[in-house]
């Protein structure tokens, strides 16, 4: 072939191979205040068993949503945990987990040493065996912006944790249980992977044909530490695939369901972000992260596939009490109605229960701004308290 005409033909598929790039692009969002959500470094915790031969105790981090940085020797009684997060800049409520133990059974102190401007938010809980508990108030001492802890050390290991560890492994294990014996109406796949392979899982739920089904969407574990966020998450889709009504609803509606955004940064013990250093609920904008881009990419690709529409977006986390963090924008969307109505429902169903409702349209890139922005819907970001009670 002729130079000119085999350049002629490189260069038609290159731009057959650029258009096809950009159809399979997904519509970015805009927001009044950007944020640069380009991968970050992260500084990796050093996964080992650590040993204070002195007072023979012993500290580990090596499992999965462990976050320990160092065990230093202080005195006979006291060690010091440090507590350091994946990059800066970083909210200021620092997470840790580790396991704890000793050759002989004794009490023991343990200072948790946050970088400077952090400060002790989650109140400690501990696990020795199955059974997670409060670590009561009496051992722990706050001083100043970190904690001092009182632990009962012995040969078996006491994990002791900001939260209750929900690894991924833990999530898997649940939602394949949950969807044992609904297969006919609930669709278990993974769309995709994280930045280091872990599985991005979604829940699709229907009845009969999917075609023109409006969609809810259902998201969680953006932030790792937020486990009570996990909860109610969890107990809400229960209670949506246990429901009498559950045949009536999804014969109407089709629910696509995220219970883990961020797999690697559950898994690596972030205080808050992925493996590419950075807030996932900061991305749905540009979508440069890999885990966000796949499920927009996912629903996208549903809303044209089957000619339907997003009506609500519920997004679960956790925060330092209870909050319906909804968009003042509501006439003309989805359903316009819907916030209104569901308030006033759990009002008058509980017992003196009162919404705590914080009304704002976003301005950073939140998930609740891409439902109401990209596609008009009802966007909720749904806070549970840090130690609000199961």
């Amino acid at each position: 072939m002729p130079f000119h005409k085999k350049s002629n033909v490189l260069f038609l598929l290159l731009i057959v191979s650029l258009l096809g790039s950009a159809c399979r692009s997904v519509k970015t969002v805009d927001f009044k205040t950007p944020v640069d959500t380009t991968t970050k470094t992260i500084a990796y915790q050093e996964k080992k068993t650590y040993q204070l031969d002195k007072v023979s105790v012993f500290a580990s981090n090596e499992f999965d949503g462990a976050r320990l940085n160092g065990f230093e020797f202080l005195n006979d009684s006291t060690a010091i945990a440090l507590i350091e997060p994946e990059n800066q800049p970083i909210n200021h409520s620092a997470y840790y987990a580790f396991k704890i133990w000793s050759k002989t059974d004794k009490p023991f102190y343990v200072q948790l040493k946050y970088p400077e401007n952090h400060e002790h938010r989650y109140p400690p809980k501990i696990k020795k065996g199955a059974k997670w508990s409060l670590l009561d108030d009496e051992f722990v001492k706050k001083e100043g912006k970190s904690a001092i802890l009182k632990l009962n050390l012995s040969k078996v290991p006491l994990t002791v944790a900001a939260q209750e560890i929900q690894s991924s492994t833990h999530v898997k294990n649940w939602y394949t249980q949950l969807v044992k014996g609904k297969e006919d109406f609930v669709r278990l796949s993974t769309i995709g992977k994280s930045i280091q392979g872990r599985d991005i899982p979604v829940l699709d739920i229907y009845r009969g044909e999917k075609k023109n089904k409006d969609l809810v969407i259902l998201l969680t574990r953006q932030h790792p530490p937020e486990v009570t966020g996990y909860y109610a998450y969890q107990y809400f889709m229960e209670t949506l695939l246990n429901d009498e009504l559950t045949d009536d609803f999804f014969n109407k509606y089709r629910v696509l369901s995220f219970p883990i955004v961020n797999p690697d940064g559950v898994d690596l013990g972030h205080w808050r972000h992925n493996a590419g250093g950075i807030d996932t609920n900061r991305d749905w904008s540009k979508y440069n992260q890999k885990e966000i881009k796949q499920v927009v990419s996912f629903i996208e690709k549903q809303l044209k596939k089957d000619k339907t529409r997003i009506v609500l977006g519920l997004d679960f986390h956790s925060t330092y009490h209870d909050v319906f963090y909804t968009n003042k924008i509501r006439n003309n969307t989805t359903i316009p109605n819907f916030i209104d109505d569901w308030f006033a429902a759990l009002e008058r169903n509980i017992d003196g229960y009162k919404v705590n409702e914080k009304a704002g349209n976003s301005t950073k890139p939140v998930s609740k701004g891409w439902f109401l922005y990209g596609h008009n819907a009802v966007g909720i970001t749904y806070e549970i308290g840090d130690t609000t009670p199961k």
